[in-house]
């Protein structure tokens, strides 16, 4: 698919020679309107809306007032988008827009006759629209209100998406910038654009981009005719050669777009870059230190592309000092160069460092190494690699010494790859490049300083270098994360004595599917699983001539001087198919073995083509999944150069426990190399973009049957968020940590990312029997849910079970692909799988919340996600803290004995105790009234059909996904370190003040408590926040409201509990730890049911006090039903009800919010 870029210089060349003109307002409209339909939505729904929103936040967190001057917004302005509390604080919007009728229907917008709610609510002045151009000279006063001064300031100048007919835009920028706010924050210049803008000499405060943007038009002629005209900034004034190029233009755009039901779609990749005044300030960094000629050192194709405020070359450790406090001081980031293979080691408009010359490589020998404090063998060398140095020139220097280091595969390669991991042909014998590292010098991007952390040679720690209190840390972090804990200037290496290896290639060409999936499995069986450490065999599945292929080198450690005196690895018979030569290679003719190199298309090394790689980790590849997925990958190439590369893992990788280090991912067997290449004249071309999204797509194809991913080629890319998110394994929250201490102003913004990732909005954990149809609802919910929103929600189910069996099948030798499908089979395993999981927890008590954390990360990206196989008591109460962003709830299938006997077929799980006792009990559907807490839902699943099933979902799950919840969420504000240091408050009484905030509220409220409410007796509430939304409400239903105060406050005779402050009052003040609530004895009719609305559930004090209070009442636990309009899961509050005995009440929130 062409880019609209593409799409308009085609348009252009085709009516370069035809007289042309500018669109009339009316013209420029009509394409507008097309251009921000459909999928030109979504790029502000998912990219400007978000961006925007957290620079704001970021920028003005403590703000209270923002003043605005919006340049070219069109006929809506995207702030009335942002959420509440942040249109709140605007109170003043400017806005220079020239076309009259977008000028009108903005001001309809920001100041409308009829809408209660104004979408910039607060201004402390009338909107001002000025309708004219945005220019340089006498024109800029025009912009500001007519009673303002031409010197007024301003917050944020926005140009969203409005550049496209400014000439001289660098320009443009640096005058918006004299226009920008100093103080109390300096102000920010925001612009969003589609991807290639050029900004000379002007250095990003932040920048992003949206690879996914896209654009679709109806196939039409009248709508292809507007979106031409628009797309090529013009239309033509003879009616004769505008007919001519009109055709001409139709057949462009059909030839251009992706056509897919009736729409022509073209890629629109965006950026978003903010500018602060400091946006200029790179003359003061190039006096400094000398310039780079960047093309002699960067090797990755994307990172050309890129056009860098400046590349800095500094020469001493004292020139890298100077960049970060540059930068530290303007808030600005940087880049790092190393080997030059990174594909965001270079971006527009950021400074990057080349540190090539720090190109040093020292060998110690055990004579050296005695002074080296901590060092833990003194016999070992050691070697010492400038940040600069690669791959190559370490391994060259540390040949001539008779050792080698476990470093990567290719000699350009540099420091990029030994601290983010290091996979090569001697990690399963000595483990992977990071896990030799043993000490560092490390430039703290915090402070300028120069850290030493670990083992070091005294000679080889510079002048003036520390070491840090958090050394361990910082150890710990480099080793799998260096790039993002600050900028490396040496590592120190254990050494290992150099050996030569024998290398053989084999390559079998594959006719069918079916045989190129039994070779995998035979590859993976019998010749991999076979090998012993000191041994290593890659596998290569690729196009050619035709045909599939699977190629395998093999790599042993060898002591044989020719090749008479070679024995065979791979038993014969095993891979059919012919051998080439076999090798005798040391340490640097390793660099050359690879079948890639030289085997395959005539050999990837000779500079013809361009490459995109993502790497995820694999266990067994012989899977029936796995092997099927690889091989209809391959199918699916856009290019017949492309190819997966399966480097063999385990050995020493997994002697090293996962936590031990900042890498984090151990338990693989194979790294696959999803390797995506195209002819380098085709750089920047559609097949070039084709080739790279197949990359992701392969990706997001094996990632949730991986053991994670490699972060050496992550970056600020979006797409790169759901690899990054599973490279760190269980490391990833301390890595997020250990980020915000060594790297608080993010100077290193666009390492592999170090965040979580955003959590499943909605998980829902489907439990209940064997046989009663969990799975089956799962995934009928799962199509229900996903065709019922507009917003084209991704869902998805999974089993947590599978991975018990994954690792029983591993343990045991049982075969895993029977045990994950064959019911049969898997009730014979039954009573060993069940004693093999036992005895798992019984030695690793968290393994229940291990595998469902694992569940919940493997799915990044997901919207909603449905978990099976569960078989913990009351899972919300116990597992919601470790997911305090999503929103959990229970649903429990049930059906009766009989029904369950007929399904026995269907495919399910387990059969445990509790079901087989079910067998001699009447049909009734009893196994809900055996659990001892309350699921949020249960559905009755004896009817035959899907109805009940599809009427469920759309009328108990999908309310949990409504948009009002988002608006009421939006309306809560935000309040750092109240009542006190630490704590974000969230002043969800404040819904209370937002117009239409309580309706709102009380609606879904009612909404959500889906009962006949004749059926409840009172709804009970404590003060004072539980007084505000259930009054409302009572008033709304018609039932009784029960007021429970504080003892004292209610006239007698009543009944009264103790009750410890709540979270926030606790925090607030030093009053007394424990007082009495009450209500009136005769309040709560017996036998009544009683709903507590109350404004918050965190700790969960206030409400085992009121449930106490109901109880004593004479109200059973099982007729209390709690609603909050707010819950914080972090607390627990939910288990501590279940802790004292209130399990059995069931608990619902409108909000779920993490931290405080």
């Amino acid at each position: 698919m062409a880019t609209l870029n593409e799409l308009k210089h085609a348009l252009r060349q085709a009516a370069k020679a035809t007289p042309h003109q500018p669109l009339s307002e009316t013209q420029y409209s009509a394409g507008f309107q097309i251009l921000i339909q459909d999928a030109g939505w979504m790029v502000y729904k998912d990219f400007v809306i978000p961006q925007l929103s957290r620079l704001l936040t970021n920028q003005y967190a403590s703000r209270t007032d923002i003043s605005v001057l919006e340049i070219g917004p069109g006929p809506q302005s995207v702030l009335a988008h942002l959420p509440s509390d942040l249109r709140r604080k605007i109170k003043t919007y400017n806005a220079v827009e020239p076309n009259g009728l977008f000028a009108a229907r903005l001001g309809e917008q920001l100041q409308p006759t009829t809408q209660t709610e104004l979408p910039l609510p607060c201004l402390a002045r009338p909107v001002n629209i000025c309708r004219c151009p945005f220019v340089l000279q006498d024109g800029v006063e025009s912009c500001a209100n007519p009673d303002s001064h031409p010197s007024d300031r301003f917050d944020l100048i926005l140009f969203c998406h409005s550049m496209y007919g400014m000439k001289l835009k660098h320009t443009i920028v640096e005058k918006a910038l004299e226009m920008l706010t100093e103080r109390p924050q300096p102000g920010l210049v925001v612009v969003f654009h589609r991807d290639g803008l050029l900004l000379q000499d002007l250095v990003c405060h932040q920048i992003a981009s949206y690879p996914a943007g896209a654009v679709r038009v109806i196939d039409n002629n009248d709508n292809l005719d507007s979106f031409a005209s628009f797309v090529a900034g013009y239309t033509l004034p003879d009616a004769s050669e505008e007919n001519t190029i009109k055709i001409s233009w139709r057949g462009i755009c059909r030839s251009l777009g992706c056509l897919e039901k009736g729409h022509l779609s073209f890629s629109s990749p965006h950026i978003m870059m903010g500018f602060t005044r400091h946006a200029a300030a790179l003359q003061e960094l190039k006096a400094q230190m000398p310039l780079s000629k960047r093309s002699k050192t960067i090797k990755n194709r994307e990172s050309l592309f890129q056009s860098p405020a400046c590349v800095v070359k500094p020469t001493t450790i004292e020139h890298v000092q100077d960049c970060v406090r540059w930068a530290l001081t303007r808030g600005l980031s940087l880049t790092i160069i190393g080997g030059g293979h990174s594909g965001h080691c270079l971006l527009s408009n950021v400074v990057a460092v080349d540190l090539s010359a720090f190109d040093q490589v020292h060998i110690l020998n055990a004579d050296d190494t005695g002074e080296v404090r901590g060092l833990s063998d003194a016999s070992a060398s050691l070697v010492v690699a400038e940040a600069g140095s690669t791959v190559g020139d370490v391994i060259r220097r540390a040949t001539t010494a008779g050792v080698t280091v476990p470093l990567g595969a290719r000699p350009s390669v540099g420091a990029g790859l030994w601290l983010q991991g290091g996979i090569g042909h001697l990690a399963r014998q000595h483990g992977l490049s990071c896990d030799a590292i043993v000490g560092a010098v490390i430039i703290s991007v915090r402070t300028g300083q120069i850290f030493c952390v670990g083992n070091l040679p005294n000679k080889h720690m510079p002048a003036g270098a520390i070491r840090p209190e958090e050394e361990e840390d910082l150890l710990w972090a480099i080793k799998g994360a260096g790039t993002n804990f600050g900028i490396v200037i040496s590592v120190t290496f254990k050494a290992y004595a150099a050996a030569t290896y024998l290398t053989r290639n084999r390559i079998i060409p594959l006719d069918t599917k079916v045989e190129a999936e039994q070779q995998l499995h035979s590859f993976d069986t019998s010749v991999a699983r076979k090998l012993n450490r000191k041994c290593s065999a890659d596998a290569y599945l690729y196009w050619n001539a035709d045909k599939l292929h699977l190629g395998v080198t093999t790599f042993e450690c060898s002591t044989a001087k020719s090749t008479s005196e070679i024995s065979t690895t791979i038993p014969e018979g095993v891979l059919l198919g012919s051998q080439d030569e076999v090798r005798i290679v040391d340490d640097i003719g390793l660099f050359e073995a690879d079948m890639y190199m030289s085997g395959m298309h005539g050999g990837h090394g000779g500079g013809k083509t361009s490459s995109f790689k993502r790497c995820v980790f694999l266990k067994y590849i012989g899977e029936a999944e796995i092997r099927g997925r690889l091989v209809v990958a391959i199918e699916n190439r856009p290019s017949n150069l492309c190819y997966l590369h399966l480097l063999q893992g385990g050995g020493a990788i997994g002697d090293i426990e996962g936590r031990a280090t900042a890498f984090g991912c151990r338990d693989w067997h194979f790294a696959c190399v999803i390797t995506g290449v195209w002819p380098r004249e085709q750089d920047g071309t559609a097949l070039a973009r084709a080739v790279q999204q197949w990359v992701y797509d392969v990706v997001e194809d094996l990632l949730p049957l991986s053991c994670g991913a490699y972060g050496a080629d992550l970056g600020p890319d979006p797409r790169d968020a759901a690899l990054a998110a599973m490279a760190f394994g269980s490391n990833l929250s301390r890595l997020v940590r250990l980020k915000s201490r060594f790297d608080p102003n993010n100077v290193l913004a666009h390492a592999c990312p170090l965040s979580r990732a955003p959590m499943p909005k909605l998980i829902i954990l489907v439990t209940g029997e064997s046989c009663a149809g969990k799975d089956h609802c799962a995934e009928l919910w799962v199509s229900v849910l996903s065709r019922a929103t507009s917003e084209g929600l991704l869902v998805r189910a999974v089993s947590i079970s599978d991975a018990t069996k994954r690792e029983y099948a591993e343990a045991t030798g049982a075969d895993l692909h029977r045990l994950l499908g064959d019911r049969s089979f898997r009730e014979q395993h039954r009573p060993a799988l069940t004693a093999f999981f036992q005895e798992q927890v019984r030695q690793r008590p968290n393994l229940p919340q291990e595998h469902f954390l694992d569940v919940v990360r493997r799915v990044v990206g997901v919207d909603v996600l449905l978990i099976t196989g569960m078989r913990d008591e009351a899972p919300v109460a116990t597992l919601c803290h470790l997911v305090p962003e999503s929103r959990l709830i229970e649903v429990h299938v049930q059906a009766d004995a009989r029904t369950r006997r007929l399904r026995r077929g269907c495919h399910d799980d387990e059969l445990d105790g509790r079901e087989r006792k079910s067998e001699s009990d009447s049909t009734t559907s009893v196994d809900s009234a055996l659990l001892n807490h309350r699921p949020t839902f249960i559905f009755d699943n004896n009817t035959a059909g899907n109805e009940r099933a599809e009427e469920f979902a759309e009328q108990i799950i999908l309310p949990f996904l409504h948009r009002d919840l988002e608006r009421l969420a939006d309306m809560v504000r935000t309040v750092s370190d109240f009542p006190s240091s630490g704590i974000e408050f969230r002043h969800v009484l404040g819904i209370a003040q937002q117009p239409g905030g309580l309706a709102l509220c009380t609606s879904l409220l009612q909404e959500h408590l889906k009962h006949d409410w004749t059926n409840f007796g009172a709804i009970a509430c404590c003060e004072v926040g539980g007084f505000v939304y259930a009054s409302t409400l009572a008033l709304q239903v018609g039932v009784p409201l029960i007021l429970v105060r504080e003892a004292g406050k209610l006239p007698p005779p009543s009944i009264s509990v103790a009750k410890t402050p709540s979270h926030i009052s606790s925090a607030a003040s030093n009053g007394p730890k424990q007082y009495q609530i009450e209500i009136e004895r005769d309040a709560i009719a017996v036998g009544a049911s009683v709903v507590v609305i109350d404004d918050v559930l965190a700790t969960g004090e206030t409400l085992c006090a009121v449930v106490q209070l109901l109880h004593k009442a004479g109200v059973s636990t099982n007729h209390i039903r709690i609603m909050v309009v707010a819950e914080f899961p972090s607390h627990r509050g939910r288990e501590l009800l279940r802790r004292r005995g209130f399990g059995k009440v069931s608990v619902q929130s409108l909000l779920v919010f993490p931290g405080s």
